[in-house]
């Protein structure tokens, strides 16, 4: 398909006299659009989960989760993969983003650099791929040649992939293992996709990256149990954190977390499981980790 035929690049008729609306007028349009945003990746929930579902056992195994992208699809990558490491404790090696271009394309526009299909086999020889790792590729238009090559490369060396696009039966929905393709519609500026299509993407990345923490073990109930206590703010957050967990005193997740070594989910244990630190340890290990299982451990061996 051409790129001019694709949907994504088509004029939208319900914005066609947006320039001639009031303000008011103009961003409930926008906002119009915006719905159907929802409604699209609504209609990808299976396919998301699915792909959650195929994730998560790899980077629970000490896989990665690699974003690839060029222009606002790529930035959109580095930003989930960045925003990822302070929210669950992660390292900038378990999760990173690769966008056309390196790291200045992040600020500034590399136009050619998104045509490059031996740029992106050069950034994915340099990461070391594994078959636990993770790699998701996005492109609104699902034909983008980076972000194709990496994906590519990426499977050829035993990697998972997930690719987003919002243009059904694209190059890359064809080629991804796990293929999500919000149909966003035409733009309301016409092709420009930062707008619907990043808004989906944004969305589609979100349940991803989340889904795959929650399932990891990264959550306790609906609180981010994994943040590092590291100044004055973090750690009275943490505390907050244990104390909400495990319903008791901010005083007591205080001298939990004391006892723990700043460990947010071994006080957690420590607290559910009235034990001592080692036993809470010992939980901790025979479940990879994960507070919801210890607990629950813990209580089938009374």
């Amino acid at each position: 398909m051409q790129f001019d035929d694709l949907l994504t690049e088509q004029r939208n008729h319900r914005s066609t006299h947006i320039d001639r609306e009031s303000t008011l007028e103009m961003v409930a349009t926008i906002n119009r659009e915006d719905h159907r945003v929802a409604r699209a990746v609504q209609k990808q929930l299976p396919q998301i989960a699915a792909a959650v579902d195929a994730a998560y056992p790899l980077f629970d195994q000490g896989g990665r989760l690699i974003y690839v992208g060029a222009g606002t699809s790529g930035r959109l990558g580095v930003i989930d993969a960045t925003e990822l490491q302070p929210t669950y404790g992660l390292s900038g090696e378990q999760t990173f983003g690769l966008i056309a271009g390196g790291t200045s394309a992040l600020t500034q526009t590399v136009t050619a650099a998104e045509d490059s299909a031996e740029m992106a086999q050069a950034d994915m020889a340099g990461v070391n791929l594994t078959d636990k790792d993770v790699v998701i590729a996005s492109a609104a238009s699902g034909q983008t040649p980076y972000t194709l090559a990496a994906l590519q490369f990426a499977q050829e060396h035993g990697a998972l992939g997930i690719g987003f696009s919002c243009i059904e039966g694209s190059p890359l929905a064809e080629l991804a293992d796990f293929p999500i393709t919000p149909v966003v519609g035409p733009e309301i500026i016409t092709g420009a996709t930062l707008l619907k299509a990043g808004t989906a993407e944004k969305m589609v990345l979100n349940m991803l990256s989340t889904g795959i923490m929650i399932k990891t073990g990264k959550v306790y109930q609906n609180l981010m149990i994994n943040v590092v206590p590291t100044n004055d703010k973090t750690f009275e957050r943490a505390k907050k954190i244990i104390a909400e967990a495990t319903q008791t005193s901010t005083l007591a997740a205080e001298r939990a977390l004391e006892r723990s070594g700043n460990n947010v989910p071994l006080a957690i244990v420590l607290i559910e499981t009235k034990g001592t630190i080692a036993e809470a340890k010992a939980l901790l290990a025979a479940t990879g980790g994960h507070v919801s299982q210890a607990v629950k451990l813990n209580d089938s061996q009374r």
